[in-house]
């Protein structure tokens, strides 16, 4: 029979809340030492687990327990620690993994930035820039290479996983073409070329992005007959004129860019184009804790901002598209579908 446990007291769970550094620490710890790859399908005592990781029987121990405590694995009345649903996305071979985005979200800049918060609050500016003396991408590119390694394989595990979601979401019958703008490696495209045999699909994105476009959209891949790759800056120009544009998780960083690069779509489509924007909103969500942890991390490395309903809707009509429908995709993303029109 199973009971629900009373809410803690404001006391207690304000102390939660401030050691919630903690449960992040603890999380990473278990990703980086592989914990919930050794631990199989059988109950395991820490003293195997750890045999098998490489650690100290007692210290792991603690770990495991800490992280039961908030569901990420269980501990058994004999000792004995098995998985749940949520340490299993911690496991590298599972399809679902979140491992590579755990560790995105706590790796060692972050630590620096999130202390800053209340000057980035005071100020509205990042606080990357007066840390590292530098941009947070190139920061990460030239500074930080494990760091920038981690975020390319979490974009690329998250674009994958959303991606089906996006295809199965969007009915793009009766149009012939699409366009992914700052698609990334390209996964939407190719989930939608997967489900449209006939459709012809773009995928855009800076140069040093599209270098690593999945390779099924390229030469010799089995969608390259039906897919171009155009290395372009979307807040510069769009130069593709296609039937469908998708334009997911890009317009979160400032409201210039947000508009060029709305404008440019509107511009290569012309009058009756279909616009998809798909965000995460801050807003109406049941992944809002997410997402607003999300909204003030990109306050702190970049400057953006997660949309709200409202703002994303004044930021298309102020770029002169007609929405048609706000739609949930998952639980994370909404679906703004959009017209040009005339």
């Amino acid at each position: 029979m199973t009971t629900t446990q009373p809410a803690p007291p404001p006391s207690m769970r304000l102390r939660e809340l401030a050691f919630g550094a903690a449960c992040a620490a603890a999380l990473r710890a278990a990703a980086r030492l592989g914990v919930a790859d050794a631990l199989g399908d059988d109950p395991m005592a820490a003293e195997d687990i750890a045999a098998a990781v490489k650690t100290e029987p007692g210290p792991l121990r603690r770990l495991l327990r800490a992280l039961s405590c908030h569901g990420v694995f269980a501990e058994r009345p004999d000792g004995t620690f098995t998985h749940t649903d949520v340490s299993r996305l911690l496991r590298e071979d599972d399809p679902d993994s979140l491992r590579a985005i755990t560790l995105w979200c706590t790796e060692p800049w972050t630590w620096d930035v999130w202390p800053q918060l209340d000057e980035a609050v005071r100020t509205g500016r990042n606080v990357v820039e007066g840390l590292y003396g530098k941009e947070f991408f190139p920061y990460l590119n030239e500074d930080a290479p494990e760091s920038a390694d981690v975020f390319n394989r979490a974009m690329t595990t998250s674009s994958v996983q959303s991606a089906r979601d996006v295809a199965e979401f969007l009915d793009l019958t009766g149009h012939t073409s699409v366009a992914d703008i700052g698609g990334g490696q390209g996964h939407v495209v190719a989930s939608l070329l997967d489900k449209y045999p006939t459709m012809h699909g773009t995928l855009l994105d800076l140069p040093r992005v599209v270098e690593n476009a999945v390779p099924r959209l390229r030469a010799g891949g089995d969608l390259a007959h039906r897919a171009r790759v155009v290395p372009c800056d979307v807040r510069t120009a769009v130069p593709v004129k296609a039937d469908v544009y998708v334009i997911k998780n890009i317009l979160e960083w400032d409201d210039e860019s947000t508009a060029r690069t709305l404008r440019n779509v509107r511009e290569a489509g012309g009058p009756g184009t279909r616009v998809v924007v798909i965000e995460n909103l801050v807003d109406d969500s049941p992944s809002m804790r997410f997402s607003t942890a999300m909204d003030l991390l990109l306050l702190l490395n970049v400057g953006g901002a997660k949309h709200t309903t409202r703002s994303m809707l004044d930021r298309l009509a102020e770029a002169g598209l007609t929405v048609d429908d706000v739609s949930p995709v998952n639980p994370y993303l909404h679906a703004f579908d959009c017209r040009v029109p005339g």
